[in-house]
């Protein structure tokens, strides 16, 4: 006789909530106190982050701040989002705590290697913008205006427009794990998904140009790299699928 997959007894609405509760409070007790240990260093964050655009700037511009609080708020406010972006493996073991006793151990197998790689995928894409996007962009737009205009960022304008492109940047970088998950669930085969190749590209430039600045050079940038890793997605999707085809269910 087959062991079944999952041997876990069901639970009490109440006793699920209470558990959901107690991730969201770890989750974000995480989250506070990597805030508080980034917070005494908030402006040298900045700093580092602003780092690409400043080193671009003509002599003798500066950033500007245009409001009153943007010195104190904006410097915050990257610190908060740097506190998330650093406790995300943390929060997202507390989801996967949650919910692996509900799962069948192959989707288990496949979860957590699934989940790591997504972490790591994110962080890169994030890097991928600012080490080899920023620089590129930054240059781009400080060479081209008129030379009898200076250019004086304000800061927090700085900040919403970096923000963007690692979320965009980040984001893009998980299409793997994405076709992975679709193949693996029976959505599609990697034979579909090659079919339908040109419309993906299409998509991937369409998604560049609403995701990004509004220049050929950053589109291109977020648009190539998606193309690449949803073939990456593709190739990988054909193990995950000869895997899936002989998965026994549970009863």
């Amino acid at each position: 006789m087959n062991e079944p997959d999952s041997v876990d007894q069901p639970l009490p609405l109440v006793t699920h909530l209470a558990e959901l509760r107690d991730k969201l409070l770890r989750s974000l007790l995480a989250v506070l106190i990597v805030f508080i240990g980034l917070f005494p260093f908030a402006n040298e964050i900045y700093a580092f982050v602003s780092k690409p655009l400043r080193a671009l700037l003509p002599e003798g511009s500066t950033m500007i701040a245009t409001e009153v609080a943007s010195p104190f708020l904006t410097p915050f406010k990257l610190t908060l989002v740097a506190a998330i972006f650093l406790a995300i493996p943390y929060v997202l073991y507390q989801a996967w705590s949650f919910i692996a006793p509900g799962m069948y151990r192959h989707e288990k197998r496949l979860a957590i290697p699934l989940l790591v790689s997504s972490v790591l995928l994110f962080y890169l894409g994030a890097a991928f913008a600012y080490y080899v996007v920023f620089p590129l962009i930054f240059a781009f737009f400080t060479s081209v205006g008129p030379e009898d205009i200076t250019m004086m960022t304000d800061i927090n304008r700085y900040l919403d427009f970096v923000l963007k492109l690692f979320f965009a940047f980040g984001l893009a970088f998980e299409i793997p794990i994405a076709a992975v998950l679709m193949i693996w669930a029976g959505i599609t085969t990697p034979e579909n998904l090659a079919r339908k190749r040109p419309y993906i590209i299409v998509g991937c430039f369409v998604l560049g140009m609403l995701l990004t600045p509004p220049d050929i050079i950053s589109q291109s940038l977020l648009a190539i790299p998606m193309w690449i890793l949803f073939e990456f997605g593709v190739f990988f999707g054909r193990f995950f699928q000869r895997g899936g085809d002989s998965t026994e269910q549970a009863p």
